[in-house]
This record gives C-alpha cells, structure tokens and sequence, in this order.
C-alpha cells in the first residue's frame, strides 16, 4: 500500500507541474512575443477555442507590455523580471503577469494611450490587479477556455 500512494502522489505533482507554467523573462520588448508564445501554446494543449486563444494573446501583450513600458521606470540599471504564471483553474485558464517594478502610479508623459487594461477587461472572464506591499504589479485574469470574449 504504501508504494501506491507514493506513486499516486508522484503522479500527482506531474499532473500539476503540467498543469501550471512558470516563465521569467527581463522586463524588455523582446520579451513580448515568448511570454505570449508560451500562454498560448499552455492554453492550446488545454484546448481552448480559437476566439479564447485570440484573448489569452492579446491579454497576454498587453499586460507583459504594461511591465516592460510602466514597471521599472525612473528604476535605472538592468531591467527587472516580469514573471507569466498560467494554469488550468476551474475548467479555464488563469494567467498572472507579475513584475517588481515601481507599482502602478501616474505618469503624465507616458507615450501609452491608457487602453491596455480596459482592453483586458473587456476580452477577459475577470481580472484583478494588486500591488504588493513589497512593491511590484500583480494582474491576475481568467479566461474561459470554450469562449473568448472577442
């Protein structure tokens, strides 16, 4: 008995490690299209639809561009991470885009036009955005994998 439930166990934490995705890369423009690259490909082998591919995409730019713009602004030096988290949640997909740049504060001559996260808003099934004490910008968003909302 105790074989098996070791061996159930360790085929539990496979199950879950292929059930969750966990990416870094420095927060720069080139780091858009792998961190997009990876949420979609996660979301495919769950099989998502192609209108909720479209949204994991775009959501995904959007917010990966948000860090690399916004995040570690005024900051100097090396840029910092910005870190994809995805993973099967009930049924549909969760993606966290998180940095540990400067939180989100207004910047009057930032060359954005302010549409990123109401666009988020608007294709995916929720999102929340929290900044931690220890500074940095978490955006949390669910998508449902059988319905994008394009």
């Amino acid at each position: 008995m105790e074989v098996r439930r070791g061996q159930a166990t360790a085929r539990s934490r496979a199950r879950s490690a292929a059930e969750r995705l966990v990416r870094s890369w420095p927060a720069v423009a080139q780091s858009v299209a792998p961190a997009r690259r990876a949420a979609i490909d996660f979301a495919s082998r769950l099989g998502a639809t192609p209108a909720a591919l479209a949204a994991v995409e775009l959501a995904v730019s959007e917010a990966v561009t948000n860090a690399v713009q916004h995040a570690y602004n005024g900051r100097g030096g090396d840029p910092g991470p910005v870190t994809l988290t995805v993973e099967a949640a009930g049924g549909g997909l969760r993606v966290v885009v998180a940095d540990e740049g400067i939180g989100m504060r207004p910047q009057p001559d930032s060359s954005g036009l302010g549409l990123g996260l109401p666009l988020i808003a608007q294709i995916t099934h929720s999102f929340e955005v929290r900044q931690p004490p220890r500074g940095g910008t978490i955006l949390a968003m669910r998508f449902d994998l059988q319905r994008g909302h394009l």
